[in-house]
């Protein structure tokens, strides 16, 4: 039995919860959704799988995404929540050891977004939103540290694990990275009526930064389209799309209209991997159902 899930901060809460409930001693499974949905991760028949697509091997399942839904009987559960962590928690909250309630909150307001103005422009005076912004879940050299924090998250308190060594020099770097970031958005990022796109395929490696940072700097846009590499080859490209969560006038649920484009996600934010030489034709469809901005369900 082991858990798989994603290395973004909903993921790793949701692993906190499943060791907790479950004493699991296995290592943590760290993959991301194309993983589960392309076919490129072996998924046993003892698996517990949280915060990713559904696989008929898996022993359990946990997820709230919109675009994963199921029409058939599944053994876990699955709600339209605001983070898959709260979907486990309240599976399992009567086998909890630990109090997890507080890191319940704060995961349901970073997964979906329900962030001030201050919170996004200034993430170092609230910890758990800066906490949340030292996970790069494409950086698989980073596994050790998303392990260390799900043991730091079992353990410890906020303000003890904002003192390890290894989270306040992430901490330290993701503060620095967001004041650089500002202006490599402002240089990035195009008006398109009300849709702001982000093209980052200038850079070999995506530039980091806080993810939300792009729609204070748009007041008027209402989502935002960010355009990236995925791999070294410069031949696959990921597409996020995400409202925006302080102009909430966007109609489209992005989860649903990904599923077209072979990706997925929540109605207010959502992702797809395609190949460069569809690029041109995907984006400009994205685009132009984001302009046109009608109800999909």
């Amino acid at each position: 039995m082991r858990i798989v899930t994603r290395p973004d901060f909903d993921g790793i809460v949701c692993a906190v919860l499943l060791l907790d409930a479950l004493h699991i001693h296995t290592p943590i499974k760290w993959v991301g959704p194309d993983d589960i949905q392309k076919g490129r991760v072996d998924i046993l028949p003892g698996d517990i799988i949280a915060n990713l697509p559904y696989s008929d091997n898996c022993l359990l399942w946990f997820d709230h995404h919109y675009s994963n839904q199921l029409d058939k009987p599944f053994n876990g559960a699955f709600s339209i929540a605001p983070s898959a962590a709260g979907v486990v928690y309240d599976h399992y909250r009567d086998k909890l050891v630990r109090d997890y309630s507080e890191l319940i909150r704060e995961t349901d307001k970073i997964d979906s977004a329900d962030l001030s103005m201050d919170e996004v422009v200034h993430p170092e005076e609230y910890p758990y939103v800066l906490l949340s912004m030292t996970l790069s879940p494409h950086k698989k050299q980073d596994e050790p540290f998303w392990n260390r924090l799900v043991d730091l998250l079992q353990t410890k308190e906020i303000p003890v694990i904002l003192e390890d060594p290894d989270v306040a020099r992430r901490c330290r770097a993701v503060i620095e990275e967001n004041q650089a970031y500002k202006a490599i958005l402002i240089n990035n990022t195009t008006m398109n009526q009300h849709v702001s796109v982000t093209d980052f395929r200038s850079f070999d490696v995506e530039p980091p930064g806080n993810r939300f940072l792009v729609y204070s700097l748009f007041p008027d846009s209402i989502v935002n389209v960010k355009i990236r590499f995925d791999d070294n080859d410069r031949e696959m490209i990921r597409i996020s799309v995400g409202h925006s969560i302080f102009n909430r006038n966007c109609k489209v649920n992005v989860g649903r209209m990904l599923l077209e484009f072979e990706g997925g996600g929540h109605a207010g934010a959502g992702a797809c991997r395609i190949h460069g030489n569809r690029a041109v034709r995907v984006i400009k469809k994205i685009i132009t159902i984001l302009v046109n901005n009608k109800e999909n369900g």
